[in-house]
């Protein structure tokens, strides 16, 4: 199998992968909205316990079974635990007092993350010059685009929660790399570690939050919730195993170059905001940045290596 970090995406990854930056870059404003009535233990418990409900109906749907073995289980512990609790509840206790755009450009430093991890860890994903290069150049457009929002007074232990949150995001994209040679499939991949967070969230929540003595939400906090759960958490897991089995962890993170883009466009098409040059500027370093870390500039006029086996789209389709 070739290196999945040494080949350029193909035009159907690089779709999932637009069409997961989209969905991830709703969470934050998802977020915005449910945490203003919402204490944060609670929001990612019913973010993680509603896309579990779903991804289980539509597992009985598809007719497919959950794993019971030990082995399986302790793996979907140890990715929920790092793609899930860790990260999603250090921003969302961020973003009671930084600004989602800020916890945006912090959380675009994971690319950088899963190269350094990768590199650590793993035998097939090593460091490539201009993979490092092209995470760097990235990270410019995103600091560029949101450059005002470094300016404001925030909280410094906020900031580094979300670059934790990056970190841990980073560890998680090499960790679920396992899955593929489990035999798990994508659609099962999601819905075990969903569980597992939400199972493992939901003592804390009880304890720390006590839901029960919250107010009843309001209906835009309640389609908050519901967004998140089911489209920024059920679908978008959905594609990120795919993309991951297929793709590798570094060719996968690249997403959340993409996500700064999505919630900028989202505020122009939604809110009515206006773009301005550094917007453009931005967005045109971030797509120097893809593509040199993707590599088909770099390679362009050589032989493409052949795609490798792709569990979560080929015989283990979800």
């Amino acid at each position: 199998m070739p290196d999945p970090i040494n080949r350029t995406m193909t035009p159907r990854e690089w779709l999932m992968l637009v069409s997961l930056s989209l969905l991830w870059g709703g969470s934050f404003f998802f977020t915005s909205v449910a945490l203003q009535a919402l204490p944060p233990l609670t929001l990612v418990v019913l973010r993680f316990g509603l896309a579990a409900l779903v991804l289980h109906l539509v597992l009985r749907v598809r007719t497919l079974r959950m794993p019971r073995d030990h082995q399986t289980w302790g793996a979907f512990l140890c990715m929920g635990l790092l793609n899930n609790a860790v990260p999603f509840g250090l921003i969302a206790w961020s973003q009671t007092h930084i600004a989602s755009g800020l916890a945006a450009i912090l959380n675009a430093t994971t690319p950088l993350w899963t190269v350094i991890v990768a590199h650590v860890v793993t035998s097939d994903e090593k460091m490539t010059g201009h993979r490092l290069v092209g995470v760097l150049v990235g990270l410019a457009g995103v600091a560029v685009m949101l450059s005002p929002a470094l300016g404001t007074e925030v909280d410094a232990l906020r900031q580094l929660a979300v670059l934790c949150a990056a970190l841990s995001y980073a560890c998680a994209g090499v960790y679920g790399r396992r899955f593929r040679a489990m035999g798990v499939s994508p659609l099962v991949t999601a819905a075990g570690q969903v569980s597992a967070s939400a199972l493992m969230l939901l003592p804390l929540a009880l304890f720390m939050d006590r839901p029960w003595t919250i107010a009843v939400p309001s209906l835009p906090v309640l389609g908050a919730v519901a967004g998140i759960a089911v489209l920024s958490t059920a679908l978008a897991y959905v594609l990120y195993f795919r993309i991951l089995a297929s793709a590798g962890a570094t060719n996968l993170l690249l997403v959340t170059f993409l996500i700064p883009v999505s919630a900028i466009l989202l505020g122009w098409a939604v809110l009515g905001e206006h773009l301005d040059p550094r917007s453009y500027l931005g967005m045109a370093l971030i797509g120097g940045g893809l593509a040199a870390i993707d590599g088909g500039l770099l390679t362009k006029g050589r032989p493409r290596p052949s795609a490798p086996d792709r569990m979560g789209a080929g015989r283990h389709e979800a």
